[in-house]
Order: C-alpha cells, then structure tokens, then sequence
C-alpha cells in the first residue's frame, strides 16, 4: 500500500512537483530537498497532475538510467 502524501501548502506542491519533473531518477533529489519519500511522492504526483501528465512522469522515471555502481577490490578492476 502506498503511502499518504505530505500535507503541503500550495507553494510547497508547486516546489515538489518542479523538482520532481526536472530531475530523472526524481526520488534522491526530492528526499534530500523536500524529505519526501518515493511512495509520499507518487502519492502526491497522482493527486497533483492529470492522469496523462502522471502517465508521462512516470514514464519519463521508469526510463532513466540508474547510476552505475563500480566494482571494489578485490572483485573488480
């Protein structure tokens, strides 16, 4: 079950949903800034945008590459 999205004041919505649109993956970004959580966000980003707005948010999410991890001595090189 996903989580409840924060009470925020519309300002504070507005400031979420940018940070979220314009950083791919969203969720590090967000947490760091606005100390919401990825199901606090989907929550809110559900509520906030239109359906096809969220469809092309989440979308945009499942695409973006992830960070590589480098392998550590002795495993790797």
């Amino acid at each position: 079950m996903a989580k409840l999205p924060p009470r925020l004041s519309p300002e504070e919505k507005k400031r979420v949903v940018a940070t979220a649109w314009e950083d791919m993956p969203p969720y590090p970004k967000v947490q760091l800034e606005h100390s919401i959580g990825p199901g606090e966000l989907v929550a809110l980003m559900k509520r906030e945008l239109t359906p096809a707005a969220y469809k092309l948010w989440a979308a945009k999410g499942k695409t973006a590459k992830k960070p590589t991890v480098k392998a550590k001595w002795p495993y790797g090189k």
